[in-house]
């Protein structure tokens, strides 16, 4: 930002510079050759006064002293020398001076100016004065070294200038972006503090707004899935101790089954509220659940709970639990709950068979969910909050199941459109690997 701000100034200061200096360093060399002239001409006429019309029968001439550095001449009508120095035989302006005008002009190298000298309205003769052509340049260039300077010197105070306002601007900037990084690393809290720049106050009260407006947003989600999750807690855990009081004092062998997969359910069900409740709280949804259950005894315990869903539907479940390996542990709640709503999903909006593979990765497991329809819509936008797959219900599945994918470190993503299939990468440890993070967690 600084740079960028000082880059900007030097270059308007450059364009300044060159657009005024261009002009007048031509502006100064005119001014200097003219100048050169006029005091040509002035030492030419004050020789011309001083000619007397008797020079041609041998009158002696007494010429002032010629310009610095030049030399003054008189020649006759024939442009012969007679006096002073100069060129021997005169030279264009003496030829041109004799038909009585004023003549400027350069010859020889020199810069030159001659005068007619007229007696009774006839040019008796031509007084030239010269100067090298070298000497003016080099003033003219010596002008130009003092304009150079005067820039390097305006640019010099444009930069310190430049640098100056671009501290003065960057550091607002540069303090709003560290605000910004501390709300990026969960700082709710932080507020951008007012700067001495009206337009970057404004921002930075803007900023501020919306900050608030979000934190406020957060808090009261946060604040409804922690309270319902709590006003649900009590209810379940007074179900729960009811069927498993029912339970334990019920003899009957019909209903003892049915009171045990009530109870299934229910701590099923508290399970979910508790993932639910710890993904809402800030900061534990990217962090990786301990794997402390059995990859076979999940998929078995979850071909028992839906299989006769399925079958209540004229469908079959398929689920190769024999292809999962035996020393691998998993997250058990979380993945349980992930594949429920893939497995949810492909009975309400899928067809025909339903198949939950798993393949072994190295350090990854994959659970491949199918079924025999097809996706329509926009794959990308499945997982959107608020959208369902046939434009019923609340569209919360599948965001849900990505959000619990995430919170084990894993993804959940739709890798084939026909025949729909899903699939959840979720992160496995090795038996001696489980033991150690079961141990950590006690």
């Amino acid at each position: 930002m600084r740079q960028r701000v000082v880059r900007v100034a030097l270059t308007a200061a450059l364009v300044a510079v060159v657009l005024l200096a261009v002009p007048l360093a031509l502006a100064i060399r005119s001014s200097l050759y003219a100048d050169q002239r006029d005091t040509l001409e002035r030492a030419a006429l004050a020789g011309a006064v001083r000619v007397s019309p008797d020079y041609v029968s041998g009158d002696p001439v007494e010429l002032p002293a010629p310009p610095a550095g030049g030399r003054l001449g008189l020649y006759d009508p024939h442009s012969v020398l007679r006096a002073g120095s100069g060129p021997w035989p005169g030279d264009t302006p003496v030829r041109q001076a004799l038909t009585g005008e004023v003549a400027r002009g350069r010859a020889g190298g020199d810069l030159v100016v001659a005068v007619p000298v007229a007696h009774a309205e006839r040019v008796i003769g031509v007084v030239r004065a010269s100067t090298p052509v070298a000497a003016v340049r080099a003033r003219v260039f010596t002008a130009w070294a003092v304009l150079l300077g005067v820039a390097v010197f305006a640019l010099a105070v444009a930069v310190l200038v430049a640098r100056r306002q671009a501290r003065g601007l960057a550091a607002p900037l540069e303090e709003l972006s560290r605000h910004c990084r501390a709300v990026t690393g969960g700082d709710l809290t932080a507020r951008a503090a007012p700067s001495s720049i009206a337009e970057i106050d404004q921002v930075a009260r803007t900023h501020n707004e919306m900050l608030h407006s979000l934190a406020e947003l957060l808090r009261h989600e946060r604040d409804f899935a922690a309270n319902a999750s709590h006003q649900l807690r009590t209810p379940l855990t007074g179900l729960q101790l009811a069927l498993e009081a029912g339970l334990a004092q019920e003899d009957d062998a019909r209903l003892r089954p049915v009171l045990a997969e009530a109870l299934t359910t229910t701590q099923r069900l508290h399970h979910t509220v508790e993932e639910v409740l710890r993904l809402s709280r800030s900061g534990e949804a990217a962090r990786p659940t301990a794997g402390t259950t059995e990859v076979r005894q999940l998929l078995r315990e979850t071909e028992e709970r839906w299989h006769g869903l399925f079958a209540q539907d004229g469908r079959r479940l398929e689920c190769a639990v024999r292809d999962a390996p035996a020393d691998a542990r998993i997250p058990g709640a979380p993945v349980s709950e992930v594949l429920g709503i893939l497995l949810d999903n492909a009975r309400v909006h899928g067809h025909g068979t339903v198949r939950l593979a798993v393949r072994d990765l190295d350090d990854v497991l994959a659970f491949d969910v199918s079924d025999e329809g097809a996706v329509t819509g926009e794959p990308a936008r499945l997982f959107d909050r608020g959208r369902s797959g046939n434009g019923h219900g609340t569209g919360i599945g599948l965001a849900l199941a990505r959000d619990l994918a995430a919170a084990l470190g894993g993804r959940l993503s739709l890798t084939k459109g026909h025949p729909a299939t899903f699939t959840l990468l979720v992160p496995v440890g090795r038996e001696e690997a489980a033991q150690e993070v079961e141990e950590e967690f006690r």
